[in-house]
């Protein structure tokens, strides 16, 4: 008896565990599947209905799987940014100057630290410590799909903490009770227009917030001639969308090029991977840059390439010189994903990248 006891206590307590998290809620009212479109219209009437309240507090967030950290690139590699001015480059701690690096934006990884006074870099010279500067890269990484993005997502990008409004093209407002965090993750439950034409969008109770502080996740069909494993790069949201043929698996933020060195659109495929990669260029010039160990490389637009970035914390705004940048996570989840266990070199592995705009960037909704 006892034992019978035990195995019926087992089997519940495996029920309740297994069962989503709407399900454990009480109540006949509770909504177990997520669907938004109960929550439709609430931005013209401004009423709360009970399904949609309902709605809110069974699906606050939206239901991804975070990926692991690259706890390796992120822990192992010392990043350092050096410049803009031009930097001698020594043969040794104090030694005599062989070279240098020439003005610009540029970073370089340290691969001896032991000298107070000296980091060592990875060609081998030497720099003077006070010269430089250490840089933490960004922590953020993208998320698995699991429901195949039936219904879009986003991701908070607004860097200064404001107040959500209570109502399409409000103020923001203290008496929401919620104000924006950076890369939080948020379900939308309905959309307006205010005045001006731009998008509004409910991410809770009477909460509304202007698309301007969010990149939405949205799937896109897939092109003609492209199979198997790609990427879908939305400039206008800037984010990406990985897909085994039709089925979205993982989304993330990118930063794309600025308005001088804009992204090209259009269909490519993955021409060469790298585990690291120098980048260079435009030496001379106001823009000049030079980058150690870029981390993650897929280049698919001649020297364009997706790859990881260590010296910003900007995904969800545009950034680059013309690359898609992605966090150093992402780039590792991506480039190992698209590999799918062979091995780097392997020619025979076609990835497609696939970079539209579901948008005109700075433009409103209505204005398209």
């Amino acid at each position: 008896m006892k034992r019978l006891f035990s195995l019926i206590t087992v089997l519940i307590a495996t029920v309740i565990l297994a069962a989503p998290a709407a399900a454990q809620t009480t109540g006949t009212n509770i909504p177990r599947v997520y669907d938004p479109e109960v929550c439709a219209g609430t931005g013209e009437t401004g009423t709360l209905t009970d399904a949609c309240q309902a709605m809110i507090e069974a699906f606050p967030r939206p239901t991804v799987i975070d990926i692991d950290q690259d706890r390796y690139t992120l822990s192992e590699y010392s990043f350092w940014k050096v410049g803009p001015d031009a930097l001698p480059l020594f043969d040794g701690p104090g030694g005599n100057v062989v070279s240098e690096i020439p003005a610009g934006f540029n970073f370089v990884r340290a691969i001896d630290l032991s000298n107070e006074n000296w980091l060592q870099i990875e060609d081998g010279h030497w720099v003077q410590r006070e010269r430089a500067t250490y840089v933490a890269p960004s922590i953020f990484n993208g998320v698995r799909l699991t429901n195949e993005l039936e219904y879009p997502f986003a991701w908070i990008l607004d860097l200064s903490r404001i107040f959500v409004s209570e109502y399409p093209g409000g103020p923001a407002s203290t008496e929401t009770g919620r104000w924006l965090h950076r890369y939080e993750r948020v379900n939308i439950f309905d959309i307006a227009y205010d005045d001006e034409g731009w998008r509004w969008y409910m991410i809770g109770p009477n909460q509304w917030v202007k698309q301007t502080f969010v990149a939405k996740v949205q799937p896109v069909e897939r092109p003609e001639g492209v199979s198997g494993r790609w990427v879908a790069v939305d400039l206008y949201e800037q984010t990406l969308v990985a897909y085994e043929n039709d089925t979205p698996v993982y989304a993330t933020l990118i930063a794309s090029g600025l308005p001088n060195f804009s992204t090209n659109e259009g269909i490519f495929e993955v021409w060469a991977r790298l585990p690291r990669d120098r980048m260079a260029g435009a030496t001379g010039a106001p823009d000049a840059y030079a980058l150690q160990s870029v981390p993650w490389v897929m280049y698919f637009d001649g020297g364009i390439s997706l790859h990881g970035t260590y010296w910003h914390d900007y995904f969800g705004y545009r950034r680059s010189h013309g690359c898609v940048n992605l966090s150093i996570s992402d780039a590792r989840w991506l480039f190992e994903w698209f590999l799918d266990g062979k091995d780097y070199r392997d020619e025979s592995v076609t990835n497609y990248v696939y970079v539209y705009s579901s948008g005109e960037y700075g433009v409103t909704a209505t204005g398209l």
